[in-house]
């Protein structure tokens, strides 16, 4: 059986039957019928009986608001304090219920009518006879999480920017990517809870008349209003359905602030699933109240900006709030109230000016089907203009979109503001011209060039002594003698060299690194120049053992197939010159019978023959001797560039793909199906 709540306040209770005698105490809410205490709504009130009229035990210095609404603040004081009395004379109230039959006010057995007390009142019903679905009672309900995946195109823009957070935490500081976490944090926990109500905040300056508003959209007055400012101190909720604890746990409204429309104020199909909050003043001189605004403004669905003739254009609304909030127009009302105080057309003037100012904040004004933020006016004091608000929220609510709208909002607004992290100008990367650079940087660096001319210079040494006459190759060799230190090793190369060779392979690493970072975000650039300068850690060391490894080819020398030919025919020369010298001086020792032609003419041979081989030889060698000069120089040319780009290239290679990844995450989370 269902009994009714009734609001906390100073009850007297009346027994009938015998005549007892009467029960007077202070009363938290009236009881089913097993005892158990109903659930009060907060506020004022005295007794009263069913038709609304003030009671046996009802204070004449109490007031009740228009249509049984709650009284002034201090009454609802009282009726705390009463409600916390009632809850000790609570054996007293069950036993005379027990002697006398039922509470003064409360319903008969099998009486199907509703008790209406004149004030914020609602039917409880039973826990027990609550569906799986359903949220509990205004003040006590319990959270039970009814809450429904996001449609695909925001669910995979969700999956993006979780993938982009989780690739870019080691790349960027946490700061950074603070306001990404949070918009995922908060789509998660929205996710969990009612999908079937839409919460809406209603926001404005103090003076605006947003509480007058929202007494005039709950049909009831609920929030405070007065010249007394600022007259709204904390959030206040009105849900039109059950099932809204947990969005309103999370908001953080206590349940002595959560309301419900006027008995029978519910059946207003259109606003089922509403959850109305009445903010404190975004201008208020309290810092908390402004505090307030800000966090409940980061959770709602959809927000209603209350807006008056004096201050439609204060710059603290525009600059803190419209302006940053542009993404989110498509959930935005703006609202200009008190029109009834503007003269003729001066309502129409002043809602183009404001429609203007939204035009500047970047707030597309949502008319002629483009997307943005929805603007009407109205009076809240003489109702004008309050049912066609009425009827948007009422569409609003319907639609079960506004949650999905927010938070896919909220991704814009992020990506947005992490846009200069993620976006490049042109396109960065590692070209074939920086690789080449910086391979030939490297190759300059171990001399790579010099090792190339010395092994030709080698090659053709080894032509000539083996091809070379022996008289030259002699003459040679007393040169090297006789001049001082000639036979001596030659000294290594001093210290400056080094430091020079180091220099230029560090001035290579750079040059890389700034080619590969040009036009990156900043913390990519410096991601890439991090990645190189690690990788050039013991770069020049491993390069001079290469030069060292390479640079000087030991073992013999490769001879070309026609060097034997030429070492015989040099060798021929020689003997013929040995042979011609040795006829000519039997000849003149009288051995031999003189002629003197023959002898010189073979020596002659051998002495012309000897030098026209040896040039021969040097001629044809040049080319070998150069392509030996080349292999010698690629080869150390090829591991001064492997070494260099498995230390650097590699590295700077894997952040840039790092970058290309994140940036193709960035775009699925800032394209919005």
């Amino acid at each position: 059986m269902t009994a009714v709540t009734a609001v906390t306040g100073e009850t007297e209770g009346r027994r009938s039957g015998t005549g007892a005698g009467e029960e007077a105490g202070s009363a938290s809410g009236a009881e089913t019928e097993s005892g158990s205490p109903g659930e009060a709504a907060t506020g004022s009130s005295t007794g009263t009986s069913a038709g609304g009229t003030p009671g046996p035990g009802s204070h004449p210095d109490e007031e009740t608001g228009p249509e049984g609404g709650q009284g002034s603040s201090d009454d609802g004081e009282r009726a705390r304090a009463g409600g916390e009395n009632g809850s000790a004379d609570q054996a007293s109230r069950t036993a005379g219920r027990s002697e006398g039959g039922r509470e003064t006010g409360a319903p008969e057995d099998g009486d199907g009518e509703q008790w209406d007390d004149g004030l914020i009142a609602r039917r409880a019903v039973d826990p027990s006879e609550l569906g799986e679905e359903e949220g509990s009672l205004v003040g006590d309900e319990r959270h039970v999480p009814i809450g429904g995946p996001y449609a695909a195109p925001l669910r995979g823009r969700l999956d993006a920017l979780r993938e982009l957070v989780g690739l870019s935490r080691t790349r960027l500081d946490e700061k950074a990517l603070a306001e990404a976490g949070r918009v995922l944090d908060e789509a998660a926990a929205r996710q969990q809870l009612s999908a079937r109500h839409t919460v809406v905040a209603i926001a404005g300056a103090t003076g605006s008349g947003k509480s007058t508003l929202f007494n005039a959209l709950a049909g009831v007055p609920i929030s405070e209003t007065g010249l007394r400012r600022p007259t709204t101190s904390a959030p206040i909720s009105l849900s039109w359905s059950e099932g809204a604890a947990g969005l309103l746990d999370r908001l953080a409204i206590p349940p002595r602030l959560r309301r419900r429309p006027l008995a029978g104020g519910s059946g207003d199909e259109a606003l089922q699933g509403l959850v109305l909050v009445d903010l404190p003043d975004h201008d208020s001189a309290m810092t908390v109240h402004r505090e307030q605004v800000d966090r409940v403004l980061k959770l709602v669905d959809a927000v209603i900006w209350v807006v008056d003739p004096e201050k439609y254009a204060d710059a603290a609304l525009h600059e803190r709030y419209l302006r940053p909030l542009a993404g989110h127009a498509e959930i935005t009302f703006v609202v200009l109230n008190q029109i009834d105080r503007l003269p003729g057309d001066a309502a129409d003037q002043v809602l183009d000016d404001l429609r203007r100012l939204l035009d500047e904040d970047g707030m597309a004004v949502g008319e002629h089907g483009e997307p943005g933020a929805t603007v009407l006016a109205l009076s809240a004091l003489t109702g004008e203009g309050v049912g066609e608000l009425r009827e948007l929220l009422g569409r609003l609510v319907q639609e079960k979109t506004a949650a999905a709208r927010r938070v896919s909002a909220d991704i814009d607004a992020a990506a947005n503001r992490m846009r200069p992290m993620y976006v490049a100008d042109g396109r960065p990367g590692l070209s074939e011209r920086a690789r080449d650079d910086f391979t030939a940087r490297l190759a300059n660096a171990v001399g790579a060039t010099a090792v190339g001319e010395e092994a030709e210079r080698r090659w053709r040494r080894n032509a000539g002594r083996a091809c070379g006459t022996p008289w030259l190759r002699l003459w040679r060799w007393y040169e090297r003698v006789r001049m001082p230190g000639g036979g001596l090793p030659q000294p290594t190369e001093p210290a400056e060299e080094e430091l020079t060779a180091r220099q230029r392979v560090e001035q290579a690493v750079r040059t890389v690194a700034d080619d590969a970072s040009h036009g990156l975000p900043a913390p990519w650039a410096q991601a890439v120049r991090e990645a190189a300068v690690r990788g050039a850690e013991g770069l020049p060391e491993e390069l001079d053992d290469l030069a060292a490894e390479l640079g000087t080819p030991s073992g013999r020398l490769p001879r070309p197939a026609w060097w034997p030919a030429a070492v015989l025919v040099q060798a021929c020369m020689t003997l013929l010159q040995i042979f011609g010298g040795l006829w000519l001086a039997g000849q003149i020792i009288g051995v031999l019978e003189p002629g003197l032609m023959p002898p010189v003419l073979v020596m002659l041979a051998g002495i012309i023959g000897g030098p026209l081989v040896e040039w021969a030889c040097a001629a044809a060698a040049r080319g070998p001797a150069r392509r030996y000069g080349q292999d010698a120089e690629r080869r150390l040319r090829e591991a001064a560039a492997a070494c260099g780009r498995a230390k650097v290239l590699d590295p700077i290679a894997a952040e840039l793909l790092r970058y290309r990844e994140v940036r193709e995450q960035y775009g699925a989370v800032s394209f919005r199906r």
